[in-house]
């Protein structure tokens, strides 16, 4: 296989035809969130390719009456309720078993609130159990009730039942069922993950299972692996001297989509940042937590996909109700010959976000400025 097949595979593979929500979801197997909103959320921007008329905020006004559940992985985001036996029983990092430790009276409280509460927020949490404030796993302060209801979730005792504006509001996780095997859990996550990022190097598989951490189980997973290779459930092809695995059952496809999209800094296409840059030769960086005047792309730089390259990024955001696109350039040389196409395309794709962003008011209907190439 050629590097440009390789290329061509990645891209088509990541975008069929769009779905409903839940089926996005389900195909997906796993949706990365982030909290940033630059003007969207990272989970709204990796839908709106992969769900029919999909508008901001879509999933979390869904999420309450649909099968999905938030959780850890190897970050954080959404599921098929299916998949919720791969995550548990899971052992909690130290850091979780020392506050747990540390705060039982704490635990039992919060338990007996949410067995007598159908749901349980942040705000009205702390005023019934006060408990006062600790340090978070991010170098800030959170009160020791947010934080124990996290714990709990992270346990698998407590659940998300909806969002307020973001905010995650709790309930009692109903009884599991009886656990999944050690090796059954680590096959099915072996599956989840090759489902999302392939084709995926192999190196990046298995950094995938070490940022789990203590959320895997006890597993050899480079042996599972091997064995799966060996009974033809995956493939294992060296491209441009990069070992790549992908499902075997998969067929090459010709070409991708002749469009360009406006792509999430955690899209399945985009995460692997090997990957990435063995496939487009150029390095992305996620810059938002990058001091300003050290910043090469922008804030929150879109990579921009068009057919199977990606040839630069978009920043992109809403002011005075007016939609502004910036577009840089990795490198141009994919848009000789072609660059009608791809202006007309950009055109096209700034109006279907544009279209995806009238759910803010942040935006009136017509208002859009798109820099050209």
């Amino acid at each position: 296989m050629t590097l440009d097949e390789l290329r061509r595979y990645a891209v088509a593979r990541a975008f069929g035809p769009p779905a409903d929500l839940l089926t996005a979801v389900r195909r997906l197997g796993y949706l990365q969130a982030d909290p940033i909103r630059a003007p969207a959320r990272a989970q709204d921007l990796i839908l709106r390719h992969r769900v029919a008329g999909y508008r901001i905020d879509d999933l979390e006004k869904e999420f309450p009456r649909l099968p999905i559940i938030e959780d850890m992985l190897h970050n954080y985001g959404f599921f098929p309720e299916e998949h919720l036996a791969l995550l548990h029983p899971r052992v909690l990092s130290p850091r979780w078993r020392e506050f747990m430790t540390e705060h039982q009276p704490l635990r039992r409280k919060l338990l007996r609130y949410l067995s007598e509460q159908e749901e349980a927020h942040p705000r009205d949490v702390e005023s019934v159990l006060g408990a006062g404030a600790r340090i978070n796993g991010w170098g800030g302060t959170s009160s020791a009730t947010t934080l124990m209801l996290e714990a709990l979730h992270r346990e698998g005792l407590a659940r998300v039942r909806r969002r307020d504006k973001g905010l995650r509001i709790y309930a009692l996780a109903p009884p599991r069922e009886a656990a999944m095997s050690p090796i059954a859990r680590a096959d099915g996550l072996i599956a989840l993950i090759v489902n999302l990022y392939a084709p995926l190097q192999e190196r990046s598989l298995m950094r995938v299972f070490s940022m789990m951490g203590t959320n895997k189980p006890a597993v050899d997973f480079a042996k599972r692996i091997e064995l799966a290779i060996k009974r033809g459930t995956y493939r294992r092809v060296t491209v441009d001297g990069a070992p790549y695995i992908w499902p075997a059952h998969e067929e090459m496809p010709e070409a991708a989509d002749d469009k360009v999209r406006f792509l999430a800094p955690f899209d399945p296409v985009v995460w692997d940042r090997s990957r990435f840059e063995h496939l487009w030769g150029w390095a992305y960086r996620f810059e938002a937590y990058t001091p300003a005047s050290k910043r090469k792309l922008g804030y929150y730089a879109l990579p921009l996909l068009w057919r199977e390259h990606i040839v630069g990024w978009a920043n992109t955001s809403v002011t005075a109700g007016q939609l502004n696109v910036q577009i840089g350039y990795a490198s141009k040389k994919r848009l000789r010959g072609n660059t009608a196409a791809f202006s007309s395309s950009l055109e096209s794709e700034t109006e279907r976000y544009r279209h995806f962003l009238l759910a803010s008011t942040q935006l009136t209907p017509s208002a859009r400025r798109l820099s050209r190439p």
